[in-house]
């Protein structure tokens, strides 16, 4: 007798705390607040900017919260915290990073630094090995659009969904 009734007891409890457990960890949403799709094209003398991270960095840095994206073959999207849920509504300045990293140099340097630590099958490239091929990546769009201090890109994000596309001068 004693044992249906712990049996009982146990199933109730796990009726009561499996919504709340729920209800906590998967339906309360972030609290960041409202963020709206952001999205446009990226090109450089006329053609599409074929790789880089594009970076929308709010005008007053002490308000607001960043967002990037990817820009593939001139295309991108914003994400501020889960990917493509775009950005808060104000003005930013915008960065875009274009650096490409040389493949034969990379493969070098993996090679390099796997074999100065014995490593075998070393599929990540080490955050060393990126510092120091970043470093020597070249940009394939002027360096001015790299820092917040140099880049001249501005945009506004209206609270509805945002195309924004980029045309970037030597």
């Amino acid at each position: 007798m004693m044992m249906i009734q712990s049996r009982s007891a146990r199933s109730v409890l796990a009726l009561l705390v499996g919504p709340t457990l729920l209800l906590v960890l998967g339906c309360g949403g972030d609290d960041l607040g409202k963020r709206y799709s952001v999205s446009g094209n990226v090109k450089y003398k006329g053609e599409p900017v074929k790789k880089g991270s594009i970076t929308f960095h709010p005008e007053d840095n002490r308000e607001g919260r960043g967002a990037t994206g990817s820009i593939e073959d001139g295309y991108y999207s914003l994400t501020t915290q889960t990917p493509g849920d775009g950005a808060f509504p104000g003005k930013y300045i915008v960065t875009v990073d274009t650096k490409e990293i040389d493949p034969a140099a990379q493969k070098a340097a993996i090679e390099k630094f796997a074999a100065k630590k014995k490593i075998e099958g070393l599929s990540e490239v080490p955050q060393e090995v990126q510092g120091q091929l970043y470093s020597k990546a070249k940009m394939t769009t002027p360096v001015k659009y790299l820092a917040p201090q140099t880049s001249d890109l501005r945009a506004t994000v209206e609270a509805r969904s945002n195309t924004l596309d980029f045309e970037l001068k030597d």
